[in-house]
């Protein structure tokens, strides 16, 4: 059996452990403490509510520049292109009016090679024939149309066509003798090669 000492000790032990578990289970449901802690989460979640919305606006707000940025040069592009192309219709547009013309200029040229000079009717008549293709020729210059004449230059093959080789030691190789068919730059464009005859070294 057990003293009187010993019981009493047990008593106060269980005493204090029933105590001691009281105090844990009024801290744990202590209501005070719970709305504390619940404030304390709201305020936390309401301040990564504010962050989110701005760091999102400011994420579309770049995305917006970038888009304004692309559109901006995508309509300078284009209207650099069609400038461009403004131009050059400006610039070519008589190009295919000037080819109908151009066999009437080199029937001209050949009516003066062909035409003897011996009488007086046919002088007369080679002067008008003169005339007439000067007139046709600078009405053709005043829209860019220039008229190559390449006789005693250096055979160019990006604006000369070589019809014929003719050996010759007078002048160098690959010098233009004699022109067939004159050549046409409109605006800085070939529109027709002169035809030519090129000299080559005797063999």
């Amino acid at each position: 059996m057990k003293n009187k000492e010993e019981v009493s000790e047990e008593e106060k032990s269980t005493e204090q452990q029933k105590s001691e578990s009281i105090d844990d289970d009024s801290v744990k449901d202590d209501p005070q403490s719970e709305v504390v802690e619940s404030e304390e989460s709201l305020e936390k979640s309401e301040e990564e509510i504010a962050v989110d919305p701005l760091s999102e606006l400011e994420v579309q707000l770049e995305e917006m520049r970038d888009q304004v940025l692309r559109h901006q040069a995508e309509v300078q592009n284009v209207k650099r292109r069609a400038e461009q192309d403004v131009e050059k219709a400006r610039k070519y547009a008589l190009e295919r009016f000037c080819n109908e013309l151009l066999p009437v200029v080199d029937s001209l040229e050949m009516a003066i090679l062909s035409e003897p000079p011996d009488q007086e009717d046919s002088e007369s008549i080679l002067k008008g024939v003169k005339l007439t293709l000067k007139m046709f020729v600078d009405t053709l210059a005043k829209f860019n149309l220039e008229q190559m004449n390449p006789e005693g230059e250096p055979f160019d093959p990006k604006l000369h066509q070589a019809v014929s080789m003719v050996e010759n030691d007078e002048v160098e190789p690959n010098t233009v003798l004699s022109v067939m068919q004159r050549g046409y730059i409109l605006s800085g464009r070939l529109i027709r090669p002169a035809m030519v005859v090129v000299s080559k070294a005797s063999q």
